[in-house]
């Protein structure tokens, strides 16, 4: 599937920031299933984009902008051929150990009720892909899909207390039952064919789509989102990985002075119709 990415970030302040400062994770990297075709990023005050790779590898974009801003766009598009890989991650080059994400964080550290749910559903000594797909369908029944109640520093303990949330809350939850079986995970940051919207973010939340990854001895790393749940397909593209969705969130940042802060995203994710011929 070849899929066609517009995703447009807007921040306005009133009144007018002095500054900011902003980390962007919203280049994908090829892969097995992953080949991008073609991508920019635009920012639509003058400044300078400076490309690194991150601790996790990856793809990363930072820049600083003087004031006064009443206004700031980070305009992403591109084009990216994938393949449907049943969720197995190959043909990245990992810079830790899987054992590193069973680390948890602020955002992934369980309670009693958290650690009983995953043993319930995805404890013994069974087979890991079926107590993984077991885990993964009983988060998508107890959890109910809502943008109103949680925000970006929702922990995975409270999204599961209201049995409800968005894409990063289902995965920051399968990310922390996981790793308390002894399975490592983590968050992945991504787009979703279909999953674009237009709105303003009231909650902080933004527009995109998240999952987890979870390392199986003999496969490697393989996606799981409970959200859909379902493995990720040729529908989906990968952007960046991390612990929680700290490490790995598209646009992270700080502003200085200025007023209220308004931010809207507009993003359409789609098949493309120009299609590679075979």
């Amino acid at each position: 599937m070849r899929i066609h990415v517009n995703h447009a970030t807007i921040y306005s302040y009133d009144p007018p920031a002095n500054g900011a400062i902003q980390t962007l994770r919203l280049t994908p990297r090829n892969h097995d299933g992953q080949y991008v075709v073609s991508w920019r990023i635009d920012v639509s005050e003058g400044c300078q984009l400076r490309a690194h790779q991150d601790a996790f590898g990856n793809l990363t974009h930072t820049f600083a902008v003087e004031g006064p801003i009443r206004e700031l766009r980070v305009l992403v598009e591109g084009e990216v051929e994938t393949q449907d890989t049943a969720g197995v991650i190959r043909g990245i080059s990992e810079r830790f150990p899987p054992s590193l994400f069973l680390r948890n964080t602020d955002l992934t550290m369980p309670d009693n009720e958290l650690v009983a749910f995953a043993e319930a559903v995805g404890g013994g000594e069974g087979d890991r892909i079926a107590r993984l797909h077991a885990l993964m369908d009983a988060l998508t029944e107890a959890m109910e899909f809502d943008a109103d109640p949680t925000h970006v520093s929702t922990t995975a303990t409270e999204a599961f207390k209201l049995k409800r949330g968005v894409c990063q809350d289902f995965a920051h939850i399968f990310t922390t039952c996981a790793r308390h079986l002894g399975v490592p995970a983590r968050y992945v940051s991504g787009y979703l064919v279909g999953d674009g919207a237009v709105a303003e973010q009231r909650a902080g939340h933004q527009a995109g789509h998240a999952w987890s990854e979870a390392y199986v001895e003999g496969l490697g790393w393989i996606g799981f989102d409970a959200a859909n749940c379902q493995c990720p397909t040729e529908a989906y593209v990968r952007l960046a990985v991390g612990l929680d969705y700290l490490g790995a969130a598209p646009v992270r940042g700080n502003r200085y002075g200025g007023g209220d802060e308004n931010l809207t995203v507009a993003l359409e994710v789609d098949q493309s119709s120009r299609q590679v011929q075979g």
